[in-house]
C-alpha cells in the first residue's frame, strides 16, 4: 500500500546535551504529531556564557505518516 509522509521543522534545547535536546523535540512533537516515524538532525548549535556551553540546541526534521 503507498504511503504519504510530512517533515516538519522543529528546534530541541537542553543545558544537558545534544542527545537530551534531541529526546525533548520529539517527546514534545509526538504529543501533537501522530504517526512520528523519523527524524532528521539539519543543524545543533549552542550557547555559551561564562566561557562555557550553557545550552544546546538542535534542528530535527521530524518525518510521520499521512492519515489514510
Amino acid at each position: 500500500m503507498d504511503s504519504v509522509y510530512k517533515k516538519i521543522e522543529v528546534v530541541g534545547t537542553s543545558t544537558v546535551s545534544v542527545t537530551d535536546a534531541i529526546n525533548t523535540a520529539v517527546r514534545k512533537a509526538a504529543t501533537t504529531v501522530k504517526n512520528i516515524g523519523w527524524f532528521e538532525v539539519v543543524e545543533s548549535r549552542g550557547r555559551i556564557q561564562d566561557g562555557a556551553v550553557s545550552q544546546y540546541q538542535v534542528t530535527l526534521k521530524i518525518g510521520f505518516k499521512l492519515d489514510e
